[in-house]
């Protein structure tokens, strides 16, 4: 067992204090009353007990496991059986202790991503002095320093200097990241060698590790209907064990002061029905499912975190884990979103350099990847001046005033819009056509490869069992034909808008046998993300609002980290019911043998702090994910 925290070495000492005063009881010669010696080390084990107990009562809580411990043990010294009633206390804060110890372990390991929240900031001012500063105090546009061995503050563009960067905080990776100027940087990871400056993009309440904190503070208030079902039942199964062992030890007193009692009473005395109901009242206490059930998704959730696998809520754990069907966005989710140019075909009467300069004019306003390759292909400088009147079409494309000249940028369905002709191309990519004055002047094909692990990902995936992998995609028919082809993925839609994509979720939900999980990672995949039973983001390049819309973030954009964050989830989900159920099940046994009398103290006390040991000992491994 591994380092105490002072609440819990002041326990232990208690139960070793207990554990030698009952054994001295036990052994030595009685001077005056018995029940006096045990008295002694009953008070230094429970009395916190019986103060909790009390304090619950007059608050109008009765139910809890204070009270049935409190109650058990009381009657025991009633009933003459002292030591058995020292030895269930002491036992029952042997497991308390324990529950405590598997309690922090986790929180410490869930509270190990709280490291990554940094204490200061390097604040560079005008005149090139260096002043330490809190990090919400920096405001955007800022510059910083970060110094070798020092955490990275807040997000930011690389200004100056070359470093790598570890990022195992954030996604899990050892391999560290060579950056450069021009780099982004995210937060939250460590400058392993050079000075870096760095220009502020977002404030500290929207940075990365900002994000992080309030995922992993916030996911235990989202809780999984396992949980829940366990916080109901807790709340009525206590106080129908309590109505059960009243009724245990009242019926067959009273049954004895008939003239003929029945014959199964034969041989008994109200006193034994009275132990019998303590011993079914310390069976009872539902301790074992009440820790351990959150315990085992707190566990997994903390798991995930180690892996780059953020869950907002165990509900979205338990829903992850009955996943059938996954749809993906195709660019930057299954691709990787980086685009270039591959051929320019240009009609009669215009050259491609005319072409390129023409389509990256009109898109040289727009952040859309196709819109950042353009600009890269073209050869000439591009002046803001010569374009006005922009407008862009949503799903369709760009229209502009270029040089006088009204010129339109977009896919087929801005040329159907437009009644244009638009020729077809058999090079497989993306078709961006362009037309001068409402005459066709030719498409540029632009190019996206899949990501390094996106076929793995698929077929990890199918090793997952899941049953269905979808593509939507606002590409071509072509484009998405010939990506499901290399990848594997089992079917796919083009040609989507993003409502679309919402209506082809709707359609696959309702065709799903269990649970459907979108992966994306743009601003049109919000809608999506929040539609699906399992919205999962992209994180490290994934847009804000895809990251607020859903339920998991991956924050290396491995689409292979999915079948890790399924397979974690349904371990988890393997933990849950293997505790429910043998919790239950030798609960169930234990009661029964106990109402009958065949059980005693010794085996109520296995039935409660044995099978919460156990319980919670198997809910542990729920945290031993071994990194990816």
């Amino acid at each position: 067992m591994g380092a105490l925290n002072a609440k819990e070495r002041r326990m232990l000492l208690r139960i070793g204090a207990a554990a030698v005063l009952l054994v001295l009881a036990w052994r030595l010669p009685p001077v005056g009353p018995a029940f006096l010696l045990y008295l002694l080390p009953y008070a230094v084990i429970g009395w916190d007990v019986l103060y909790d107990a009390g304090r619950n009562i007059v608050r109008g809580q009765v139910f809890d496991e204070n009270f049935l411990m409190a109650l058990a043990t009381i009657g025991a010294f009633f009933t003459g059986k002292y030591a058995e009633a020292v030895f269930v206390m002491l036992f029952y804060q042997v497991g308390e202790l324990f529950q405590d110890y598997a309690v922090g372990k986790s929180r410490r390991s869930i509270a190990a991503l709280m490291d990554i929240r940094p204490d200061v900031a390097n604040l560079a001012g005008p005149d090139g002095t260096v002043t330490a500063v809190d990090p919400e105090d920096v405001a955007v546009g800022d510059t910083i320093v970060v110094k070798p061995g020092e955490r990275v503050p807040l997000d930011g563009l690389v200004l100056e200097g070359r470093s790598t960067l570890d990022t195992a905080a954030l996604t899990g990776e050892s391999a560290p990241r060579e950056i450069q100027p021009g780099d982004t940087v995210l937060s939250g990871c460590i400058n392993q060698r050079g000075l870096l400056r760095l220009r502020v993009t977002k404030p500290f309440s929207e940075s990365t590790v900002a994000r992080i904190l309030d995922l992993v503070e916030n996911a235990s208030e989202k809780k999984s209907r396992s949980e829940q079902f366990i916080t109901r039942f807790a709340r009525y199964y206590t106080p129908c064990v309590v109505l059960a062992a009243l009724a245990l030890f009242a019926v067959p007193s009273l049954l004895l002061l008939l003239p003929a009692p029945p014959a199964f009473l034969a041989g008994t005395v109200w006193s034994q029905w009275l132990h019998r109901a303590l011993v079914f009242l310390v069976i009872s206490c539902p301790c074992a499912l009440v820790i351990s059930v959150p315990l085992s998704f707190f566990g997994g959730i903390g798991g995930a975190s180690r892996c780059g696998i953020l869950v907002k809520g165990s509900n979205y754990l338990e829903a992850l884990a009955h996943a059938d069907t996954v749809v993906f966005d195709k660019t930057g989710t299954l691709t990787r979103g980086i685009f270039a140019v591959t051929a320019v075909h240009p009609a009669q009467g215009i050259s491609e350099a005319q072409l390129l300069e023409y389509a990256a004019l009109t898109e040289q306003w727009s952040d859309h990847p196709i819109s950042q390759s353009l600009r890269a292909a073209c050869p000439a400088a591009l002046d803001p001046a010569r374009v006005t009147e922009v407008e862009e079409i949503a799903g369709h494309g760009v229209t502009a005033r270029v040089d006088g000249h009204t010129v339109a940028v977009g896919n087929s369905r801005l040329m159907e819009r437009m009644g244009v002709n638009a020729l077809p191309c058999e090079l497989p990519g993306t078709l961006v056509h362009v037309t001068v004055d409402g005459f066709y002047a030719g498409h540029i094909v632009i190019s996206d490869l899949p990501k390094d692990d996106a076929r793995a990902a698929i077929a990890s995936l199918r090793t997952q069992g899941v049953r269905r992998i979808v593509m939507l995609t606002g590409d071509t028919d072509a484009v998405a034909a010939h990506t499901a082809a290399q990848l594997g993925v089992d079917e796919y839609r083009a040609e989507l808008l993003p409502g679309d994509k919402v209506e082809a979720t709707e359609a696959l939900l309702a065709e799903a046998a269990g649970k459907l999980a979108f992966v994306g990672d743009g601003i049109n995949d919000a809608p999506v993300l929040s539609r699906a039973d399992v919205g999962i983001a992209m994180g490290a390049m994934g847009a804000d609002a895809a990251i607020e819309a859903a339920d998991i973030v991956l924050m290396d954009d491995h689409p292979s980290k999915i079948a890790v964050a399924i397979s974690i989830a349904r371990r988890t989900m393997t933990i849950v019911r293997q505790n429910i159920i043998f919790a239950l099940g030798v609960k169930a046994l234990v009661l029964l043998l106990g109402a009958l009398g065949y059980a005693g103290m010794w085996a109520a006390v296995f039935a409660d702090v044995g099978v919460a040991v156990i319980a919670i000992l198997n809910a542990m491994r729920a945290l031993q994910v071994p990194k990816q």
